[in-house]
């Protein structure tokens, strides 16, 4: 895959990431997901996008992938979920860092991002510190961090974080329009999550209770089923590529445990940005039906 800046990290990154939430749960063997971590890596997905609360997911990838680790850019995330220490403290962040290097069987994690904390916990005395602490010791090279909205907004204005990720999919274009070009006058790497949007497309009526129910209520909104159908693409195709080219983001991570959706991602990646005009009427649907709707944490 061609790969870009990952804003001023001096990395590089392709434009379809692996969100590895996916291979955390019981339902996979551990030969399928060595399989799929691999087959990304070989063709290209250089970005593996994994968290503390992701299962089996950080444990699986020093399994399969520590053999090769300058392969890939790693990315992990903390602040929480330590057994007997108080989430969102010093302690913490230090801890969680080790268990992540244990698991994952390496000497540093690329990007340590906090995952999707209130700004009033980046504003908790020696909460960013200790990331910055882990960065002097060689433990992380670069401070990330990961939400929506006005905590967005605070974690770009801090400074303090080289790589932000943040949902950006057709049905939440939120960040397009105010975070992300703030992230991008800072030289801030750009992680596109959801670029999917937990695929609502695929329910013919509500799904109540499932995690893309609030994107399905926006894309019933949106009425763009016809411009979809006249684009002569799937809706895989449409949404995964516009999330990998919008403006500014470097890498858009999409997870999966089936092999041939990866390959499918990959080939739909690969095929480049959406025309200028398809673009222009997504943004466009977007803007006239946006009814205050805030990005999905």
């Amino acid at each position: 895959m061609k790969l870009r800046p990952f804003g001023n990290t001096g990395l590089q990154t392709a434009p379809l990431g692996f969100g590895a939430g996916h291979i955390g749960g019981t339902n996979l063997t551990e030969d399928e997901v060595g399989t799929i971590l691999n087959r990304a890596v070989d063709y290209g997905v250089n970005l593996i996008d994994t968290a503390r609360g992701y299962g089996m997911s950080e444990e699986r990838i020093g399994r399969h992938l520590s053999w090769r680790r300058k392969d890939y850019i790693l990315v992990s995330k903390c602040g929480y979920g330590v057994p007997g220490v108080e989430d969102w403290t010093p302690q913490c962040i230090y801890a969680g860092v080790e268990i992540a290097l244990r698991l994952m069987r390496t000497d540093y994690v690329d990007v340590m991002m906090f995952h999707s904390c209130p700004k009033e916990t980046l504003k908790r005395p020696g909460v960013i510190e200790a990331l910055e602490h882990c960065i002097q010791d060689g433990k992380v090279r670069f401070a990330g961090y990961s939400g929506e909205n006005e905590d967005l907004d605070y974690a770009i204005s801090t400074t303090k974080f080289a790589v932000v990720e943040t949902s950006v999919n057709i049905f939440d274009q939120r960040s397009l329009l105010s975070s992300l070009p703030e992230a991008q006058k800072h030289g801030i790497g750009i992680i596109a999550k959801r670029p999917l949007a937990n695929v609502p497309w695929k329910y013919a009526e509500r799904p109540v209770g499932a995690y893309c129910e609030p994107y399905w209520e926006r894309m019933k909104a949106m009425k763009i089923d016809a411009l979809i159908k006249e684009s002569g693409l799937s809706w895989n195709e449409v949404a995964l590529r516009f999330a990998c080219y919008a403006d500014g983001v470097n890498s858009a991570i999409a997870g999966t445990g089936n092999i041939e959706n990866l390959h499918r991602n990959i080939d739909i990646a690969n095929d480049g940005a959406l025309p200028e005009n398809l673009v222009a009427a997504l943004h466009e649907a977007y803007m006239n039906h946006d009814d205050n709707w805030r990005g999905q944490v």
